[in-house]
């Protein structure tokens, strides 16, 4: 019995280390520079793809007004249920700045003006950004798991036989909801963020309510809001393209469904960030072209 166990062991491994040296000789090193060049042409081929779904959402947008019932669900899902989540952030993001700010303020003698640093960080910047990137993960996730279920069950395929344009239907009403509102969303994140800042700054650390707010008043002025807002829109659109894109290409089963509410949210994320810092050159380009002022700090441009 030793004898033929050792036997049979031996003949395992003279079948099995063959076949391993023969693929990793042959097969995985010629094939590695392919791979590489099939997945750079794939994400070619994939944005040529997003770039031909996103030229027929503005060809039905132009061509026909959604139905209103689809459009004023699409607004209320994207732009009332996502109020709790913006407000929320937005005021804990203005205390988590005065926190982090105030001691090195307070160091050289200028923690008053915590209310213009704290008001311009979040109306220039971290408004539209958090509010987009709120947006992204509750909104986005959403919109692309519903249309990657239709997807799956066939009811995409089911309106397109019944002569019902699916991305006239499903794509043009959550692209308008999500342009349109996510303007108001980043208000409301700035409206929460300043007063977050403002209750953690006056009542616990105990800096003068007067101060607090003329230097707010001060440092940011309507260009800063203006400039939020418009970058906010490009976000908006972004998401809702994204999402419905992942939607529309999902894969079959509830892995492909979760795999493009993944994606979805990781791809607008990405795109919030490129897009912030594409516009943020522009606009600071077009402020010392046209000598437009954010404000003064202590006399002089901050």
């Amino acid at each position: 019995m030793v004898e033929t166990t050792i036997t049979t062991t031996q003949t395992k491994d003279e079948i099995i280390e063959p076949i391993n040296s023969d693929s990793e000789d042959t097969t995985d090193e010629p094939n590695k520079p392919n791979a590489l060049v099939d997945m750079f042409a794939g994400q070619i081929e994939r944005l040529g793809d997003f770039t031909n779904f996103c030229c027929y959402t503005f060809i039905w947008l132009c061509w026909r007004r959604p139905r209103w019932d689809v459009l004023t669900h699409s607004f209320y899902s994207i732009g009332v249920l996502s109020l709790p989540v913006v407000m929320l952030t937005g005021m804990f993001i203005g205390m988590v700045l005065a926190v982090q700010t105030y001691s090195q303020f307070k160091a050289i003698g200028i923690e008053a003006a915590l209310g213009g640093v704290i008001s311009f960080s979040l109306v220039r910047e971290l408004g539209p950004v958090l509010a987009a990137t709120m947006l992204a993960g509750r909104v986005g996730s959403s919109i692309a798991a519903e249309i990657g279920s239709m997807r799956v069950s066939e009811q995409i395929e089911a309106l397109a036989s019944l002569g019902t344009s699916p991305i006239h239907y499903l794509v043009v009403p959550r692209f308008l909801a999500a342009l349109f509102l996510i303007p108001a969303l980043t208000v409301i994140a700035d409206f929460m963020g300043v007063f977050g800042g403002a209750i953690y700054c006056t009542k616990i650390l105990g800096i003068d309510d007067h101060f607090y707010w003329e230097h707010g008043k001060t440092l940011v002025g309507p260009f800063d809001v203006l400039a939020g807002m418009f970058k906010s829109i490009f976000f908006g659109g972004i998401i809702a393209l994204i999402s419905c894109y992942q939607g529309f290409r999902c894969e079959n089963g509830a892995e492909g469904v979760g795999k493009a509410a993944t994606q979805s949210f990781v791809l607008s994320f990405v795109a919030i960030l490129f897009i912030d810092l594409i516009l943020g050159i522009f606009i600071d380009r077009l402020q010392s072209m046209f000598g437009l002022s954010s404000g003064t700090f202590g006399g002089s441009q901050f």
